[in-house]
């Protein structure tokens, strides 16, 4: 029986859907943006991420609620490098900077904004002097290689500069881009005592389905909203592909090229296990091999998913870094590399296909790496027990609280729940979590939330520190 409150809902989206107004794309970090704008004490800002993820796109945004807008771009800009050389101090620098672009650069009415930040590490040093000396003054930084350039330098001013990070569209930013904001409300009002209405959750169930063959890279977001043409979005990741392996050319230095790329597509490869560098398909040593798959991890195109005893908190305290899974930063870009079969996977029943478990995880783990809030870099951890005929794993555990919560994500809505249980068991635990397509409920101790809904688990959890890297 569909309530009242359902009826309408239905109503809304499929009898007036919402249109989608533009290509402004709605993302989590425009609000904490805004609210950095309005703060009275305000650091400098840096907005972090892999390149092609939407941060100069979001800062130009922002910048339209200025009066004043400066761009510089560090790497096509190379003539205001000489700006930056002897003294670093902000008003001399203002002013060369405002008289180059033309435009005023005035404290509580200019955004300035400096991209590209890795192409000039004087102007990366001088960002900390801006706190200082011109406090009003609203200043953003952001680089594809940001990471690298931040790693080179001792100090970057604690408590002069704060950061923002940046992923690929999560499945919610996705559906307020296709316009289903109505939609949006339902996942988030919902609980296990009060699942969706079964029309909607097979209409989200869909939506998901789509999310996972394109992924939540910006340009193939848009693509989508405009033509929904799936062709045309794998175009997008392949072009967007090629411009990610060119850049590994910017690597060089550290690991050769076609390293990179060994490790890029054996990450895609080995989701959903213990990644292994002998699995890597390379002549290489491994001391080049945990080298390049460092760099992909500093550039934010790979996540870490640490290994942790989990017997308390917090769960960095107890990881082991010889043990750990990667995921690629987007499941669009993860697809591509698998080579997915789309006749397959479009007329399946549901998302059980090759590699189903793998895809599910890909997606749990990047959502909730994603969730708000956007200010720290959270670190995620799975654990796994190895023993002769008794091997276990949870693929995710979260700090919830003051309480350890395991994650079990399933790729369709039937499996059993094994490890999960024996988890709880060991661990006196009251509460788990399935992530799978079922709809709301619960099974005794066990939580059953929709796989397009996991993002909420992490809104309220405490965050850990970077795990260590492996050694």
């Amino acid at each position: 029986m569909i309530s009242r409150r359902h009826q309408a809902y239905i109503a809304l989206l499929f009898l007036h859907p919402t249109p989608f107004l533009g290509l402004i794309l709605r993302r989590n970090i425009h609000r904490a943006l805004a609210e950095w704008r309005k703060s009275a004490s305000r650091d400098v800002l840096l907005v972090r991420g892999a390149r092609q993820v939407g941060k100069t796109f979001s800062v130009r945004e922002l910048g339209k609620t200025f009066p004043h807008f400066v761009e510089v771009n560090l790497e096509e800009n190379t003539e205001v490098h000489s700006f930056f050389r002897g003294r670093l101090t902000p008003a001399p620098l203002c002013e060369k900077l405002s008289a180059y672009f033309a435009t005023p650069i005035l404290p509580g009415e200019t955004l300035l904004f400096f991209d590209e930040l890795q192409a000039c590490p004087n102007a990366l040093r001088a960002l900390r002097f801006f706190r200082e000396q011109m406090p009003r003054l609203h200043v953003v930084g952001a680089g594809s290689l940001l990471e690298f350039a931040l790693a080179q330098l001792p100090s970057m001013g604690v408590g002069r500069i704060t950061s923002l990070f940046m992923y690929p569209l999560t499945f919610e930013e996705f559906l307020l881009a296709l316009g289903e904001d109505a939609l949006s409300g339902v996942v988030a009002r919902a609980n296990a005592t009060q699942p969706i209405a079964e029309p909607l959750h097979q209409r989200l169930v869909e939506l998901l389905r789509t999310y996972l063959l394109i992924g939540g890279m910006p340009a193939v977001v848009n693509s989508y909203v405009e033509k929904h043409d799936l062709t045309a979005c794998f175009k997008r990741l392949d072009d967007l592909l090629l411009t990610l392996e060119d850049d590994f050319a910017k690597y060089r230095e550290r690991a050769p090229v076609h390293r990179m790329l060994e490790v890029f597509r054996s990450i895609a490869f080995q989701a959903g296990g213990k990644f292994k560098f002998a699995r890597v398909d390379s002549p290489a040593s491994s001391r080049v091999v945990r080298e390049a798959l460092t760099l992909l991890l500093q550039a934010g195109l790979a996540h870490r998913v640490t290994h942790t005893d989990a017997r308390g908190l917090p769960l960095g305290a107890q990881v082991d870094p010889r043990k750990f899974k990667v995921l690629l930063f987007d499941v669009g870009i993860h697809q591509r590399l698998l080579g997915l079969d789309v006749p397959s996977y479009l007329t399946a029943e549901d998302v059980e296909l090759v590699n189903r478990g793998s895809l599910a995880e890909v997606f749990a783990g990047l959502e909730l790496l994603a969730r708000p809030p956007v200010h720290t870099k959270p670190a995620l951890y799975y654990w796994h027990r190895e023993a002769r005929a008794s091997n276990a794993e949870v693929d995710y555990v979260l700090q919830d609280g003051a309480a350890v919560l395991p994650v079990e994500v399933k790729a369709g809505t039937r499996g059993q729940m094994q490890s999960l249980r024996l988890f709880l068991d060991e661990r006196g635990l009251t509460r788990g979590i399935r992530a799978s397509l079922e709809n709301f409920s619960r099974y005794e101790r066990v939580e059953v939330i929709p796989l397009y809904a996991i993002a909420r688990l992490g809104r309220r959890n405490a965050r850990g520190g970077e795990p260590p890297p492996a050694s």
